[in-house]
């Protein structure tokens, strides 16, 4: 029986670790956290949130919403844990990040198939009998990412992520603020709005353009993914950009004046009791000190307590096209696999969905099944196209999004406009993927 090697517990190890065990694959799952940690993690917990706390659109009208409906259906641990421990968020599935990760912790360590290795892995595991799984994330030990780089030849390949600030929510001036959602859409409770006049708004983007940022090092270039820049690199393209992106206020009414403020800042709740909230889209490489002068100019934060400070950090990935099978496989070292946002898919939701493919392959090579991919008509196969089969000169890190789906592969689609297109779109996928299952049910039995 072939033992699978599991490098890194974070969503795609995770979802991978537990459709394996499920199917009596002989799991081992490699996780140097706590024993060394990384910039941004904290814990040594699995499945461990450390930017946002959403898991996107539950909209079954969504690019997001047809792969969680693709993914339930394959049995998702990452998508069942993320529904038993959300939180008011709208129409976006957010989750109490603790609850989440202590739900999967749990389960993976409760199972009889898989036994959990502290400590850093600088190599694969190659044995006659062993396959590994690399799903050691963006934020990849130096050791292991020197492996890397000389098994692919690829050694820049990397962009920048960034981390928004936590605010303690006993610390939100409420009587400057307003619970709403934009539209209506969803419960009022979902966000604390804090408006802007237009003279707060020119003062706080005047703060963050002077404000001091952490240096990159010398030897990198800043390459920032679009979904993820920072505040202050959108503030430079033009004052009025923070007002068009995570600062607008449009869909917004204002009770205290019954207008739509200039500006607006949206907070999400961390957790279910509400004792935590974050800055959506506020991600930032600003200093601590110059964080918390600009962050407190917003009149509803004025006297913030931040449970933790915006930051950056350096996500590698590889380039999936060039150096990645079908199947996730290494080229050139065939018992290799990838997986996560290793491979240049960006969000939790679509690291978890590359690890549950990169599983169902192994398994399959497990069990001596022919390869068998979902078809690109599917959000899994589009997002696996993306990663295997896209334009090695021009990858870049992405979202699973409606541009990935090639509507010739759909039934019904010529003519159709946007909305028209996107309704018929998700209506299809998940019949799909479903059939594709049946396809090859021995997988998932």
């Amino acid at each position: 029986m072939q033992k699978v090697h599991i490098i890194g517990a974070g969503l795609a190890g995770s979802e991978a670790a537990w459709f394996l065990a499920q199917r009596g694959v002989e799991v081992v799952l490699h996780e140097m956290r706590p024993e060394r940690t990384t910039p941004a993690h904290h814990t040594g917990m699995c499945a461990e949130l450390v930017c946002s706390n959403s898991l996107k659109s539950k909209s079954p009208v969504s690019a997001p919403g047809i792969m969680k409906a693709e993914m339930r259906q394959a049995g998702s641990l990452i998508l069942e844990s993320g529904e038993a421990s959300e939180v008011p968020a709208g129409e976006a599935l957010a989750v109490d990040r603790d609850r989440f990760s202590n739900l999967i912790t749990g389960k993976l360590r409760s199972h009889p198939n898989i036994r959990f290795e502290a400590g850093e892995v600088t190599t694969p595991f190659t044995g006659e009998n062993e396959i590994t799984l690399i799903a050691s994330g963006p934020l990849t030990s130096d050791a292991l990412a020197t492996w890397i780089a000389k098994a692919t030849g690829t050694e820049d390949l990397y962009f920048y992520d960034a981390i928004a600030p936590i605010i303690e929510a006993s610390t939100i001036d409420m009587e400057s603020a307003f619970t709403a959602n934009r539209y209506d859409k969803g419960g009022e409770e979902a966000y604390i709005n804090c408006p802007m006049t237009e003279e707060e708004y020119h003062a706080f983007i005047d703060s963050i353009l002077t404000g001091e940022m952490v240096p990159t090092k010398n030897f990198e270039k800043e390459k920032y993914f679009q979904g993820c820049q920072p505040i202050e690199a959108i503030a430079s393209t033009g004052r009025d950009s923070l007002r068009f992106g995570p600062m607008k206020p449009v869909g917004l009414t204002d009770p205290k004046t019954g207008r739509r403020p200039y500006a607006a800042v949206q907070l999400r709740p961390e957790n279910r009791s509400r004792t935590a909230y974050n800055i959506v889209g506020f991600q930032t490489r600003l200093k601590y000190g110059s964080q918390q002068k600009a962050l407190r100019l917003i009149p509803a934060l004025k006297n913030a307590e931040f449970l933790r400070m915006g930051s950056m950090h350096r996500n590698t990935y590889v380039c999936g096209p060039r150096v990645l099978r079908s199947d996730l496989s290494l080229k050139g070292h065939p018992r290799v696999y990838f997986a996560g946002q290793i491979t240049g898919v960006e969000g939790y939701l679509e690291s978890a969905a590359c690890g549950l493919l990169a599983a169902m392959f192994i398994l399959a090579r497990v069990r001596g099944l022919p390869h068998s991919a979902p078809p690109t008509n599917t959000a899994l196969g589009a997002l696996l196209a993306h990663v295997t089969a896209s334009d090695p000169k021009n990858y870049q890190p992405n979202n699973i999004q409606f541009a990935l789906f090639d509507p010739k592969f759909f039934d019904g689609t010529e003519g159709l406009k946007k909305d028209a297109l996107r309704e018929t779109l998700s209506k299809q996928a998940p019949v799909n993927f479903r059939n594709w299952m049946k396809s090859c049910a021995t997988l998932f039995s």
